[in-house]
C-alpha cells in the first residue's frame, strides 16, 4: 500500500491540538493507492471519504458557521460585536489572520477532499468492477475535486494544485498557482465530469449531470468578474445554464413551490448539490444553536445585519428568511429586543420542531435551482442585452417570493445589478452575497450600508487585498513559498 499525504494534512498534524472529533467511516475511505481501490466497493468507500471530508463535525468543511463566518464581508451577514466571537468579527472587519480557525476548516476540508479525489481519478484504471458503476465514481471525484478548487479559488486566489495522491518531499516546497490556472483545471475537472456522469443522481447526497453543467455556468460567471474579468465567460455561463433548464425535468430540478422555509429541511427538487447529514455521524452544526440568540440559549454566531433585513422586500420569502421573534417563558420577545438587537435566520432554523439543540440533520444546501435561473438572466445580459427569457428566469425567482415581475426595458447594466439584489434576497446568509459582491466589485459600496449598532464591527472594505484570505498558518510555517 502507498503511503499517501497531502501536504496540507501534513500541515494539519504538526500544528494540531486539542479536541478533535472524528467521523466514523468505512476504513478504506481513509486509505489510498491500489489496496483501497483494488475492486469496486474500495472505490465507492474511497468517494465516500471524499464527500464526508466536506462535512466534518467541527474542524473541517462546510458543516459548521465556519462557512457562513468566511462569507462575513458581504452585507448579509454579522456577529456578536465583543464575546468569543473574534474568528467571526475578523471577516466582518476585513482583517482576517493566518490564524483563524474559521478559514482553516475550510482550507482542511477541500484540500482533504482533493486528497481522497486525486487517489481515486489517479487509480482507477485498475480497479475491478462494472465500467459504467466506476466511470460514475470517477466523474464525481472529477467533480469533488472542482467543486473544493472552486471554494478555495473564491477564498484565497493564488492557492498551491495538488493533483498527485502520493507524497514527495517536493511538496514541502509546492508553490501557489496563477488564479487563472486554477480555474483551467476546475473547468477541465468538470468538463470531463460532464462526459461520464448520469442524469439520476444515485441518492440524495450525491450529484447528476444537471449538477455538474450547473456548476459549470457558475465559475463561468464567476470569472466575468474580479479578479480574472474574462467577460467571454459569459455566453458560455449562459450556454450551460440553460442546458440545466431545458432539461430540469431530466435531471429532476425545479423550483419548489411548496413554501420557502420548508426546502431547507431537505428533500425537495429545488436540491441542485446538497450534502447530506444524518444528525449523528454527519451532524449540521449551523442548523440550530450557532445561529440562534442568546435569550433562547442560542450561540450568537451569526444574524442578520440590520440594514440588509429593513430593505428586504416584504413577502413570504421574508417571512421565511428571517427570525424576528421568540418566546421566553411565555413571554414574546422581538428582535429590537434581543440581547444583540438584529434579526437572525429562521432558514437555519433547526426544522424537526427540536430548535435549542446544537445540531440537526438537515442537508447543507450548496446550491438551489434558482440559482441556476438567476445565473442564466445574468449570463444572458452579459453576453448580449437582456431578452425574454432573462426575464423570464429572474421573475420566476421573485414570483415565488411573491414579487411584481421585473419590468422588461432595463439596459444591461441595470439588469444585471437587479439579478444581483435578487440573489441577495434569494440566497441571504447561503454564502452567496460575499462572492456576488467580490466578483461585482462592489464590497465597499454593499458595507457603506451599515446600521449603527454595527459600526464597531466596520473595517476597511475598500482594500482589495482584504478580498482574500491569508494562507493558514500551519502550511506556511512548513512551506515558505506559500507565505
Amino acid at each position: 500500500m502507498k503511503a499517501i499525504y497531502s501536504i496540507m494534512l501534513i500541515a494539519t498534524v504538526a500544528g494540531s491540538f486539542g479536541c478533535k472529533k472524528f467521523l466514523d467511516e468505512d476504513p478504506r475511505g481513509l486509505l489510498s493507492g491500489d489496496a483501497a481501490i483494488a475492486d469496486e466497493d474500495g472505490l465507492n468507500a474511497q468517494l465516500s471519504g471524499a464527500y464526508s471530508t466536506l462535512i466534518g463535525s467541527w474542524d473541517q468543511g462546510f458543516a459548521t458557521a465556519a462557512a457562513i463566518a468566511s462569507t462575513m464581508g458581504g452585507d448579509d451577514v454579522t456577529t456578536h460585536p465583543e464575546s468569543n466571537k473574534a474568528d467571526f468579527r475578523e471577516f466582518d472587519q476585513f482583517n482576517v489572520t493566518s490564524f483563524n480557525a474559521r478559514s482553516v476548516a475550510l482550507w482542511n476540508g477541500c484540500y482533504k477532499t482533493i486528497q481522497s479525489s486525486n487517489n481515486i481519478i489517479n487509480n482507477y484504471a485498475t480497479t475491478a468492477g462494472n465500467e459504467d458503476n466506476i466511470k460514475q465514481i470517477v466523474g464525481e471525484a472529477y467533480f469533488l475535486r472542482a467543486f473544493s478548487y472552486y471554494y478555495l479559488v473564491r477564498f484565497w486566489g493564488k492557492i498551491p494544485i495538488i493533483t498527485t495522491e502520493v507524497y514527495s518531499p517536493d511538496l514541502l516546497t509546492v508553490a501557489r498557482n496563477e488564479i487563472t490556472d486554477v480555474y483551467k483545471l476546475i473547468e477541465e475537472d468538470l468538463n470531463k465530469a460532464k462526459d461520464m456522469i448520469g442524469n439520476t443522481k444515485l441518492s440524495s447526497g450525491r450529484i447528476n449531470k444537471g449538477t455538474v453543467l450547473a456548476y459549470l455556468a457558475d465559475v463561468c460567471l464567476t470569472q466575468t468578474g474580479w479578479p480574472v474579468k474574462n467577460s467571454a465567460k459569459a455566453a458560455e455561463a449562459a450556454g450551460y445554464a440553460k442546458q440545466v433548464m431545458d432539461n430540469k425535468a431530466t435531471y429532476g430540478f425545479d423550483l419548489y413551490q411548496g413554501g420557502f422555509l420548508k426546502m431547507f429541511a431537505g428533500g425537495t427538487p429545488e436540491e441542485v448539490f446538497a450534502l447530506q447529514t444524518d444528525g449523528n455521524v454527519t451532524e449540521n452544526l449551523f442548523y440550530g444553536q450557532s445561529g440562534q440568540p442568546v435569550d433562547i440559549d442560542g450561540w450568537n454566531d451569526f444574524q442578520s445585519e440590520i440594514n440588509f433585513f429593513i430593505d428586504f422586500p416584504a413577502g413570504e420569502r421574508k417571512d421565511a428568511t428571517f427570525l424576528t421573534s421568540v418566546e421566553k417563558n411565555g413571554q414574546t420577545i422581538q428582535w429590537q429586543n434581543f440581547e444583540l438587537k438584529h434579526p437572525y435566520y429562521k432558514k437555519f432554523w433547526i426544522q424537526d420542531g427540536n430548535a435549542y439543540t446544537y445540531h440537526s440533520k438537515n442537508p447543507i444546501i450548496l446550491m438551489r435551482y434558482a440559482e441556476v435561473l438567476l445565473i442564466y438572466a445574468e449570463a444572458q445580459a452579459r453576453s448580449a442585452n437582456p431578452d425574454a427569457s432573462a426575464y423570464n428566469a429572474i421573475n420566476a425567482v421573485r414570483q415565488r417570493a411573491g414579487l411584481g415581475n421585473l419590468t422588461a426595458g432595463l439596459n444591461s447594466d441595470d439588469f444585471i445589478k437587479a439579478v444581483i439584489q435578487e440573489r441577495a434576497w434569494e440566497f441571504a446568509a447561503e454564502w452567496h452575497r460575499w462572492f456576488d459582491i467580490v466578483r461585482a466589485e462592489i464590497v465597499q459600496e454593499a458595507n457603506a450600508n451599515r446600521h449603527a449598532n454595527e459600526i464597531s464591527l466596520i473595517g476597511n472594505p475598500g482594500d482589495q487585498s482584504k478580498w482574500l484570505l491569508p494562507i493558514p498558518a500551519g502550511d506556511a510555517s512548513i512551506n515558505p513559498n506559500l507565505k
